[in-house]
């Protein structure tokens, strides 16, 4: 009898440890005497990979959003006056001309090799189309064309007897001397600056090559006080 009593007891105490075992494995609870516990500078070291793997994947999506995608401007100088001002920020969509050519009326931001940076202007003229333009007056395809973002511009000049446009001698007209048509070529936008007073453009820079057009201009996002959708014509 005791001999089968202490068999009953090794077999009891021997199932009793099985559950706990298999607890350890499948709850990852610790047990100093477990075998089945994963190091700890093993797991540490999974830990900081997932970590560098997630950081890593994060700054490839900022990069595409930030080169392919979007990408914030600061407004400097006065030719987009007073639609824009100097220190205003913007995001300029990089993806849109990618799906399609510019419009006239949108606002876009291009590189100017010569000058070895950006400028912000609107489009008035896509290829193909004859522009004339003389005072306040823009004529494309030998309609006169309603420009609404200098209405309140004009207005104001109006007011005081005179001109928006009338500032840089025979320059501030389109064409002018630095032309031998005014017919938009192939692969080309003609741009303006809202303020017509004080910009330097397509009617002295010429007509902006497609390849040079960094985006269109979205949103004015800061300062918070002027956040808004910019308007496009």
């Amino acid at each position: 009898m005791d001999q089968q009593h202490r068999n009953d007891e090794q077999q009891v105490e021997q199932e009793s440890v099985k559950p706990e075992e298999h607890r350890d494995v499948v709850d990852g609870t610790d047990a100093p005497d477990s075998p089945n516990k994963p190091p700890v500078k093993g797991k540490a070291q999974k830990e900081l990979f997932e970590w560098v793997k997630a950081l890593a994947i994060a700054a490839i999506l900022v990069l595409v959003i930030r080169y392919f995608l979007f990408a914030p401007f600061i407004v400097d100088g006065p030719s987009m006056e007073p639609n824009f001002y100097t220190g205003e920020r913007l995001i300029v969509d990089k993806a849109i001309f990618e799906l399609r050519k510019p419009k006239r009326g949108e606002v876009i931001v291009f590189h100017v090799p010569e000058e070895g940076r950006d400028f912000i202007k609107r489009v008035i003229g896509v290829p193909g189309d004859k522009i004339k333009y003389e005072d306040d007056n823009l004529y494309v395809n030998g309609k006169l064309v309603d420009e609404p973002y200098l209405k309140e511009s004009i207005a104001a000049a109006k007011a005081k007897g005179e001109i928006f446009n009338n500032n840089g001698g025979e320059e501030r007209n389109f064409p002018n001397s630095n032309f031998d048509t005014d017919v938009v070529p192939p692969g080309h936008v003609l741009a303006f600056g809202d303020n017509r007073r004080n910009s330097k453009d397509s009617r002295i820079i010429g007509f902006v090559d497609d390849k040079e057009i960094v985006g269109r201009a979205d949103v004015i996002f800061w300062p918070l006080d002027k956040l808004a959708f910019v308007k496009q014509g």
